[in-house]
């Protein structure tokens, strides 16, 4: 299952994430905002997190509209990674190396047929599990 949520500026790219995913046979759980009246990303950057964080979903997507504020919210959680991508390389190489846990995205940088190949691109990629990549994210989960 995948954790989603976004704030205002992100809403409309998150329904398409959603009825993309959908399409795939993907289960989401939508954490809001659910419409397009102004909030604060920070509530929802943090109840993806959570989820993740909780083991309640495998992974999670946040979006805001540069997708920056919610990844920094995301990432004041314990144990997790999220990572801001703005092409398919970087979806793909976080995965691989920083086994990212949170997806975030811009809906107001990207283009929506870039933003759903990042996303299919970050959840269909394992982490590598690499000696010197897991020895960087066992640093990174340190105190």
């Amino acid at each position: 299952m995948i954790a989603i949520g976004s704030d205002h500026g992100g809403f409309d790219l998150k329904e398409k994430v959603i009825a993309h995913l959908k399409e795939q046979g993907v289960e989401c759980r939508d954490m809001g905002c659910y419409d397009k009246s102004s909030c604060d990303y920070p509530i929802y950057g943090r109840a993806v997190a959570k989820a993740v964080a909780a083991g309640e979903a495998e992974k999670g997507i946040v979006i805001c509209t540069t997708g920056i504020g919610i990844s920094i919210a995301a990432n004041k959680v314990k144990g997790i990674r999220a990572a801001l991508c703005s092409d398919t390389l970087s979806a793909r190489l976080t995965r691989e190396h920083n086994n990212a846990n949170v997806l975030a995205l811009g809906a107001g940088i990207l283009g929506m047929n870039l933003a759903l190949e990042i996303v299919d691109t970050f959840l269909k990629t394992d982490f590598s599990q690499g000696e010197r990549h897991v020895k960087r994210v066992d640093m990174i989960e340190e105190k």
